[in-house]
């Protein structure tokens, strides 16, 4: 196998591996307040990965920026219509959030959507696996931060997921199983991606943009929208510099990698 593939396959594994153990030791201990300093530090890595390196590779590809900026527009539309017919995520209402919900509203809630998770989340990783297929296609250093991306999104909607499962009526051994699958979808997705982009290198630019757009959609309409539920100074300033330490470890890492090329 080529070393791109091999890359692809072993960042799809740690990747789940890593998410699927943190997700299963985190639902279950009070480390669970820990999801929302995830969701701060993915906001970071998402958004600088998106904006600082998979867009400028995608225009440095000698693609008429127009075309890729259309991309980018219609990448953020289809991300909003997914959502719109609940196939990328679930519902994020709960008890306690503000709205007016009968008591066991979020238990009723997870018997419907246990299952579409699943689909959702399938969904997902299939275009993880494209996504990361096609970044190491392009170089090591790219295809290396937006698995470092992915995985800082991926162990916060585990942990979500996870918990939904449960409370849906799955075992603790079923819901990890299922959540298990999702590794071998996401490296279906990289062969999907592999094959299909090595032997149609134009298609690479479009496919980074659409990623791009992925990460900014998630990063601004689901994660940042959560950040906002805690306004106050004391609960901002840390999010602030979760943020920041997100958009360092990425602009570190490319740094270190250019180096090292170079």
């Amino acid at each position: 196998m080529d070393s791109a593939l091999i890359c692809a396959l072993l960042a799809i594994f740690a990747i789940g591996a890593t998410s699927i153990t943190l997700a299963a030791l985190l639902s279950f201990s009070i480390l669970a307040k820990m999801i929302e300093l995830m969701i701060s530090l993915s906001v970071g890595m998402m958004l600088s990965t998106a904006l600082l390196h998979a867009l400028p590779e995608a225009f440095e590809m000698h693609v008429e920026p127009d075309r890729l900026f259309i991309t980018l527009l219609i990448g953020l539309l289809a991300f909003f219509l997914l959502e719109k017919f609940a196939i990328l995520r679930h519902s994020h209402h709960h008890e306690g959030d503000g709205h007016h919900h009968e008591e066991g509203f979020d238990k009723h809630e997870a018997g419907h959507s246990g299952w579409m998770i699943l689909v959702g989340h399938g969904f997902h990783c299939i275009t993880d696996g494209i996504l990361i297929a096609a970044a190491f296609l392009t170089n090591f250093y790219l295809g290396l931060i937006t698995a470092l991306a992915i995985l800082a999104h991926e162990i916060p909607q585990q942990v979500g997921d996870f918990i939904v499962l449960l409370n849906a009526g799955f075992t603790r051994k079923r819901a990890l199983l299922y959540s298990m699958s999702n590794t071998v979808t996401s490296m279906t997705g990289a062969f999907i991606g592999y094959f299909t982009l090595e032997r149609a290198q134009n298609l690479i630019p479009y496919v980074l943009t659409l990623a791009s757009a992925g990460f900014i959609y998630i990063a601004l309409s689901d994660l940042m929208p959560q950040m906002q539920r805690r306004s106050t100074i004391r609960q901002t300033i840390p999010q602030i510099i979760l943020v920041a330490i997100g958009i360092g470890i990425i602009f570190l890492i490319t740094h270190s990698l250019h180096s090292h090329a170079h």
